[in-house]
């Protein structure tokens, strides 16, 4: 693996067709649910294989008061348990920072919740439903 970085316009296209991969071939997500307006001026995450193909993704959306979302975290079948989710979380986490946040919220699927966790986000709120996926709701502080 080559590591995780911040993606550039030029990385969008491969992001998006992992996105699509994983959420939409894999999980069943409507492909109208998995895409929207927000991609535009999220920032972006990618994690390249040591052959330079994208094997990992995630975005961040900086919102009001000092809070980010980090969201459509994807990484493909044969580079999970790998690392590059942790790589990628930290990527975007700095980028929050950088960007003024000091709260970090995800909406992880439940079976996520556990690589959330031992990244040093906590739930809050029972499961909810999401594109037809158990989520929690979880937020850590970046302090």
């Amino acid at each position: 693996m080559t590591g995780a970085s911040l993606a550039g316009l030029a990385d969008r296209q491969e992001l998006l067709a992992l996105r699509r991969r994983v959420f939409v071939d894999e999980q069943g997500v409507p492909a109208d649910l998995e895409r929207d307006d927000r991609d535009a001026s999220a920032v972006h995450a990618v994690a390249r294989d040591a052959a330079g193909r994208v094997v990992g993704t995630g975005r961040l959306l900086v919102g009001p008061a000092g809070t980010a979302r980090i969201g459509r975290m994807a990484v493909a079948a044969e580079a999970r348990g790998s690392g590059v989710g942790a790589d990628l979380l930290a990527v975007l986490e700095e980028a929050a920072i950088a960007a003024g946040s000091h709260r970090c919220e995800v909406h992880a699927q439940v079976q996520a919740a556990g690589f959330y966790s031992r990244a040093g986000y906590r739930q809050e709120g029972d499961a909810f439903l999401e594109a037809g996926i158990a989520h929690l709701a979880m937020v850590k502080d970046l302090s």
